[in-house]
């Protein structure tokens, strides 16, 4: 059986010894090959010849002791091996510049991504105003956007394929010991009526007195929706449809074929012909609306800012 060789042309110790190239080394190479002398580049880099001699002896030790530079009377110039590793040398140097600079924007909040999601109510005005105010001071940060329900945005979120979680209290309290609960806002819960319902005109209503009520909910249970506040006081509501979506959910109302429940997020831009009369909180505690991070895990730096716009959006959301 014959030899088995590097494909590179390099021994096992020679490809380790390579892995460990000093980019100091590699920044003496291409300052003496860019400028034919190791006078010129030591006095560019600010180092001393000597200096300069001595990493390029340790880049060519470290390539197999080939010599990279042919010494002539006046200068230098790059041997056969010197020709073949300059262009590598010159793209790692290259890249390494470039990681410092991304990295550099990263610390800055002036580039980098940032993924977080949102549930639907939240995406109705509270989310696009804090993405209006965020690329406003931080225009060179990609978002990546996605819309969910809180459990499901909280896996993502635990699974590190999101960064920060828009989330509310509507199925129950949320987990902290895997997340770290920012807090934006309590909502106000309102229920909504045809213009011409008996309780279009009162201040407040308790939802006892809706017990009789058709329904229209997101779910054809209501364990885990805002009608948990229903069974809270003792009733099961009687639900008749099942809308997923806000406006359609007033149209139906609007028909007269039900009420629903709906929270201060999504109360903005009401039909005309629907009333929205707030729910008494004895006993109804308001809906909780967090961002979300995942405990144990360093945030992007675009974190911050971005909960801090969200934090202002809320003061005109609500």
């Amino acid at each position: 059986m014959g030899d088995m060789h590097d494909p590179h042309g390099l021994s096992d110790s020679a490809s380790d010894a390579a892995a460990d190239v000093s980019t100091v080394w590699l920044r003496a190479f291409v300052a003496v090959a860019r400028h034919g002398s190791f006078t010129v580049a030591a006095r560019r880099l600010g180092w001393t010849q000597s200096a300069v001699s001595r990493q390029i002896a340790s880049l060519e030790g470290a390539f197999g002791g080939a010599p990279l530079f042919d010494r002539l009377p006046r200068g230098v110039r790059p041997t056969a091996h010197g020709r073949a590793a300059l262009p590598h040398a010159e793209a790692a140097l290259r890249q390494l510049a470039l990681l410092r600079r991304e990295l550099a924007e990263l610390d800055d909040v002036a580039g980098g991504l940032l993924r977080f999601g949102a549930f639907a109510t939240a995406d109705a005005a509270l989310v696009p105003r804090a993405i209006a105010l965020f690329r406003t001071r931080h225009p060179g940060v990609t978002l990546a956007r996605e819309e969910g329900f809180t459990g499901p945005l909280l896996g993502r979120l635990a699974e590190g394929e999101l960064d920060l979680a828009v989330v509310s209290t509507t199925g129950g309290p949320l987990p902290e010991d895997a997340y770290a609960l920012h807090h934006l806002l309590d909502e106000t819960l309102y229920v909504a009526v045809p213009a011409g319902h008996p309780l279009a005109a009162e201040p407040r209503v308790g939802l006892d007195r809706l017990a009789d009520e058709d329904w229209i909910s997101g779910s054809p249970e209501p364990a885990g929706t805002l009608l948990d506040a229903a069974l809270r006081h003792g009733f099961r509501p009687r639900i008749a449809h099942v809308v997923g979506e806000w406006t359609a959910k007033q149209g139906y109302v609007a028909a007269g074929l039900g009420v629903t429940l709906v929270p201060a997020l999504a109360a903005q831009g009401a039909r005309p012909d629907i009333t929205l009369v707030p729910v008494r909180d004895e006993g109804v505690p308001a809906r909780a609306v967090y961002a979300a991070t995942a405990r144990g895990r360093t945030a992007p730096p675009a974190v911050a800012p971005f909960l801090a716009a969200l934090r202002e959006a809320c003061a005109d959301s609500t």
